[in-house]
């Protein structure tokens, strides 16, 4: 485990996941402003579990975490590493039934002390679909800034769509002052 809440575990992927994973994936609401299409097929959902299950969270790229309530799987939560080990990029995703409860509040917010007290992050960065207002809210409710609005910049399940940047640094960090 990586990670344990007032509710929550945020550990790595095993592959009793794998059923859950493949269940909220395949909700088309879940997967509306997501990179994959709905339904996810049970033996896809097996490989991809196997593949997260197998992966190195130290290591750069992404890195998924489940997240679980009383050790059933109610969604997951994308880190992507850059190589110089020092910033990340967040993504997270929650079966619809356990949405509206903080659940994703507090997986974000568990993970974000991990990696900004253990791992000493310097930032972290998230971005969303300007349209998935829910996500962005999230952001903004566990301490992310909104840094930038890109018009019309992603091609996503065949239009263009507009993408919220935010960012979030490490508060016990110093933020370097410019020199004039």
């Amino acid at each position: 485990m990586f990670v344990r809440t007032e509710r929550l575990s945020v550990r790595r992927f095993t592959a009793g996941d794998a059923e859950r994973f493949a269940a909220y994936r395949s909700d088309p609401v879940v997967a509306r402003f997501q990179g994959w299409e709905a339904p996810v097929a049970l033996a896809d959902a097996r490989e991809t579990v196997e593949r997260f299950a197998a992966g190195d969270p130290e290591a750069p790229g992404w890195f998924q975490y489940a997240v679980a309530l009383d050790d059933v799987l109610i969604g997951d939560l994308g880190l992507k590493l850059h190589e110089n080990r020092m910033q990340a990029e967040l993504g997270f995703t929650l079966a619809t039934e356990y949405q509206g409860h903080g659940y994703a509040s507090e997986a974000v917010r568990g993970l974000l002390q991990h990696l900004f007290v253990d791992r000493q992050l310097h930032k972290v960065s998230a971005e969303c679909d300007a349209r998935n207002t829910a996500s962005a809210r999230l952001l903004e409710r566990v301490g992310f800034t909104r840094e930038g609005l890109r018009l019309s910049h992603t091609w996503f399940k065949g239009e263009w769509t507009d993408d919220l940047l935010y960012g979030y640094l490490n508060p016990k960090q110093p933020t370097p002052v410019p020199s004039a």
